[in-house]
Parts: structure tokens; C-alpha cells; sequence
């Protein structure tokens, strides 16, 4: 029997910190739908209710949603069904 060790998410903070702190329309994405590669800022925006949603501007695939509320800002990246909840100051 074979056990694969691994660390918890906190080995995430160092590496993350240092993409999550740069303007994030400079940030490329590749769509997995149609390939198109392009920055955050191409995306096609579309809100503000009940939050932002950017699409693929190549063949409108879900790239991300980002909700806001009172005390926290939530992220869901591509058509998954988990979000991050970032707590707001």
C-alpha cells in the first residue's frame, strides 16, 4: 500500500501572495473550450448583478465570477462549482 504525503494549503500563501498583489488585468488566461489566449482584460464582463461574470470573448465559456458582499468577496475560476470566500477589510 502506497500513501502520498502532501502539505496543507497554507504552502499556498508564499507563492499566491505573490500573483494575487500585481494588477490582475495584465494576468493571461488560455480558454479550455476554444483555446483563445488573451488577458483578463479581454474578457467580456457582464453584471453587476448579482456579481461580475467574464466570459470568453472567443466563444463565451465561463472564465470567472466574482461576487461581492458585505465582509467578504467571493471567486469562482472557469465552470467549476467550488468559489474562493476572501474575507474583505
Amino acid at each position: 500500500m502506497t500513501s502520498l504525503s502532501h502539505l496543507d494549503g497554507n504552502s499556498l500563501a508564499g507563492p499566491l501572495s505573490q500573483i494575487l498583489s500585481v494588477d490582475p488585468t495584465t494576468a493571461w488566461r488560455r480558454c479550455p473550450r476554444c483555446g483563445l489566449t488573451g488577458s483578463l482584460a479581454q474578457l467580456h464582463v457582464y453584471g453587476p448583478e448579482p456579481g461580475l461574470t467574464g466570459r470568453c470573448p472567443g466563444c463565451e465559456a465561463l472564465a470567472l465570477r466574482l461576487v461581492e458582499q458585505p465582509g467578504h468577496l467571493w471567486l469562482q475560476m472557469g465552470g467549476g462549482q467550488g468559489a474562493f470566500r476572501f474575507p474583505r477589510s
